[in-house]
């Protein structure tokens, strides 16, 4: 990690001294400080999974911004940006106790990743805020950053995201797909009651409405679930 993160300070500076234009994520998210450089290296390169890697990090964190936007709330893009990129790592950096919630198990290991990347630590307490309220049975409370983190990973249970992370899921190895259906099932029925935002209440409706539809399909063409 220190060797990782050297590196990606020194290629941030040089690309700074030479004026050239500022990095970004694969979907846009500026990358304006060596911190946020080097914790998206390292997410790129270690937290690699189809349903819970990078790339839910980064959906996590565009939509938690457009929530923010819509309900006109203030939040830290720094903070923002750290809870969404280490929120799930325990996934890949397992906790010591084994029964430890993950977002809680987050929030206990991501300070020693974010002081070695150079984050500014006086925001760390609210990142452990976001980490340890980022799913959906979890209340976020009053903290905006916690609250927009929440609905956002909570959306990415439902609509067509929700589909593909499931299928991935189950594996080629699964007898069968009938319990991540289910799985769905109990998304739609638990999820939206959860969300705060408004944005995310209406936009968790048209989703809800999607993963119902496909879960219908999907019982008509196996016979009402009978050769699922």
């Amino acid at each position: 990690m220190r060797r990782l993160t050297a590196l990606v300070l020194l290629a941030f500076a040089s690309m700074q001294a030479a004026g050239s234009a500022q990095p970004t994520t694969v979907t846009g998210i500026p990358l304006d400080s060596a911190w946020k450089t080097a914790l998206y290296s390292l997410a790129r390169s270690t937290f690699k999974h189809p349903a819970w890697g990078w790339q839910h990090s980064e959906r996590n964190y565009r939509v938690a911004l457009e929530l923010a936007s819509a309900d006109h709330l203030a939040i830290d893009t720094d903070v923002l940006f750290a809870a969404s990129f280490l929120h799930d790592m325990a996934a890949f950096r397992p906790c010591a106790d084994a029964k430890m919630e993950h977002g809680d198990c987050a929030a206990l290991e991501s300070g020693a990743v974010l002081r070695k990347a150079g984050f500014p630590m006086s925001k760390l307490a609210a990142v452990q805020a976001a980490e340890r309220a980022h799913m959906y049975y979890r209340d976020p409370g009053t903290r905006p950053e916690a609250i927009v983190l929440h609905d956002a990973d909570s959306l990415d249970f439902l609509g067509a995201i929700a589909q593909a992370r499931m299928i991935a899921l189950t594996g080629e190895q699964a007898s069968s797909f009938a319990p991540a259906i289910q799985q769905l099932r109990g998304f739609i029925k638990d999820i939206p009651p959860h969300l705060v935002t408004r944005a995310a209440k209406r936009i968790g409706g048209q989703r809800a409405a999607e993963l119902q539809a496909f879960i219908d399909r999907i019982d008509a063409e196996t016979f009402d679930g009978r050769a699922m």
